[in-house]
């Protein structure tokens, strides 16, 4: 038998809200955005706006906290 692994719920946060990106950004693209462009905008200033509303891109980013965006980003540079 295979020994069980231990997740933290962190883990599973910081995956979804990685997956959530990925799906803006694709997103973003799709509409001839630049996803980075956007994205910082949306994070520096909460103005949802920033983000469009194409295949739910804007209720998906607004789900997470920003700060806990920035933290998930903030973490892969480690």
């Amino acid at each position: 038998m295979s020994e069980t692994k231990i997740y933290e719920n962190d883990e599973f946060e910081r995956a979804a809200i990685e997956a959530m990106l990925k799906d803006v950004m694709e997103s973003l693209e799709e509409r001839g955005y630049n996803p980075v462009n956007q994205i910082v905008g949306y994070l520096m200033s909460g103005d949802p706006g920033y983000i469009s509303s194409h295949k739910e891109a804007r209720q998906k980013i607004q789900k997470y906290d920003r700060s806990q965006i920035l933290e998930v980003l903030v973490r892969k540079c480690q």
